[in-house]
């Protein structure tokens, strides 16, 4: 496949599955270490601390790196970068997987994250790309079945892994399964990846080095306290949020210099002011991710430490939102030219039914029938989830210049490593402060189901206040295009 893309040719489609799976094993390894965590410190004696970096330090690098990746596969071309990023994961993996100690493996977790963050938003980048019209949202709705299943079936894969080569090693074949995938996906993506012109200008005059350093020491700030809220990261460096807005500040006026002396900035920031529909988009992106991804550590904590559920069991239990997600993911895709955001505002509402549902009957009913309980308002939530997603970053990104679709998707995919992080700490505190009420585990699954549901409610109003403004903005895609490429050139 050439630099110039037919689009009749069937390989686009092969090439998308390709980076999916890429982008699966990436997701994937951010939930499916939870399970291993124990096994890791019994084999390797590690500390609490350290097998905590484990998960929090992939989160951190994958998080920081998200936009540099995107700039880069604008810059340098999402094929070469793809391969570059694969590989990385790909190595880092296998070293992860080979650890002899706490130390090596929490390096390699690092160098892990930082390879997935760059990997991630050339996916989004090369949908932009290889698709358009109706094609790339249902090209979207691949992506966001991809990004649902990831989510929510870590727990299974890891627990599954792990029964099958046991308690002692079984944790390092959570990583070297990626190995043999992504070799694979490497050769295939060779092949069917289309190259990027010959480019005339140095690499250097392309790259915005300042902006690289001060977004990424802002994002650092803010993640940082959160992926370390687990051992008192939010009170021991409570300063450091506040030092990441006059960063952030001063991140944002640097760009807008590089754009007034016709430099390449690493995020033009008119992305959020001249690009209708990104910065709401990103916003119901970065609330409905902090409401919804923190819910796989309470069930978690809830099942396995509460009810004595194994980690297999617990990671079934919440198996029927991966389905309904799938499901819904890929259907929504097709029907987003058509219905808009109203499929939106219909995910989030669905959503915000099943956890509310889930927070209402789970606590009331037996520890044995507890996840029975769970199952049909999980399996409703997760068709909401799968709503949501897709069409959101499709709609998000639908007027944004190809030339800068790789920054965009890793600005979007930031602002959700965000709402991760911080839908992670408030959840997890409200379900100990909800058992530290003398109401046990039932009352710490109620707290934070309600905590959920209000963040969830958040996006489903920044969802309706989108709805109302995009009739006003709807064109033909041909003029939209026409229209957004302009202002930025």
């Amino acid at each position: 496949m050439n630099s110039k893309i037919d689009e009749s040719d069937p390989r686009r489609w092969r090439a998308l599955a390709v980076t999916l799976t890429a982008g699966f094993m990436s997701l994937l390894d951010v939930s499916i270490v939870n399970v291993a965590l124990p096994a890791i410190q019994q084999s390797l004696g590690a500390s609490t601390a350290g097998v905590q970096w484990v998960v929090s330090g992939y989160a951190l690098t994958f998080g920081l790196v998200l936009v540099s990746g995107g700039r880069l596969g604008d810059v340098l071309g999402r094929r070469r970068m793809f391969l570059f990023a694969l590989s990385a994961f790909v190595l880092t993996s296998a070293l992860a997987g080979a650890a002899v100690n706490e130390t090596m493996l929490v390096a390699a977790r690092l160098l892990q994250g930082m390879a997935a963050g760059m990997l991630t938003p050339q996916n989004t980048g090369l949908i932009q790309e290889l698709f358009s019209g109706a094609e790339r949202g249902r090209a979207f709705g691949l992506f966001g079945t991809t990004v649902s299943l990831s989510t929510a079936v870590g727990p299974v894969v890891g627990g599954s892994i792990i029964a099958l080569f046991g308690a002692e090693n079984g944790w390092r074949w959570v990583f070297f399964v990626n190995v043999p995938i992504g070799a694979l996906a490497l050769v295939l993506a060779a092949r069917l990846l289309p190259r990027a012109p010959r480019r005339d200008s140095p690499l250097r005059s392309e790259l915005d080095f300042v902006g690289v350093g001060l977004l990424g020491v802002a994002v650092l700030g803010v993640l940082f306290p959160l992926v370390q809220s687990d051992q008192d990261g939010l009170a021991a460096f409570w300063w450091m949020p506040l030092l990441a807005v006059p960063l952030g500040a001063a991140f944002v006026l640097w760009e807008r210099r590089v754009v007034r002396r016709g430099g390449a900035p690493l995020l033009d920031v008119r992305l959020f002011t001249e690009t209708p529909g990104y910065a709401i988009g990103a916003a119901i992106g970065a609330v409905y991710f902090a409401g919804f991804s923190g819910i796989w550590l309470v069930f978690a904590l809830f099942f396995q430490q509460g009810l004595g559920y194994t980690p297999l069991e617990s990671g079934l239990v919440v198996t029927p939102f991966a389905i309904g997600a799938a499901v819904s993911a890929t259907v929504a895709g097709r029907l987003v030219a058509r219905l808009g955001r109203r499929l939106t505002l219909l995910g989030l509402s669905l959503v915000t039914v099943g956890l509310t549902v889930v927070g209402v009957a789970v606590p009331m009913v037996s520890d044995s029938m507890a996840g029975f309980a769970a199952a049909v308002p999980l399996l409703i939530a997760g068709v909401g989830g799968g709503m949501v997603i897709s069409p959101n970053t499709t709609l998000t990104l639908e007027q944004v210049p190809t030339r800068m679709a790789g920054v965009a998707g890793g600005a979007l995919q930031t602002g959700q490593r965000i709402g991760t992080a911080i839908g992670v700490a408030v959840l997890a505190s409200m379900f100990h402060a909800g058992i530290d009420s003398a109401g046990g585990y039932q009352a710490g699954l109620r707290w934070a189901m309600v905590s959920a549901v209000t963040i969830v409610v958040v996006a489903l109003v920044l969802a309706v206040v989108d709805a109302r403004r995009r009739p006003r903005r709807s064109q033909p895609e041909s003029v939209r295009t026409a229209s957004t490429a302009t202002p930025m050139e």
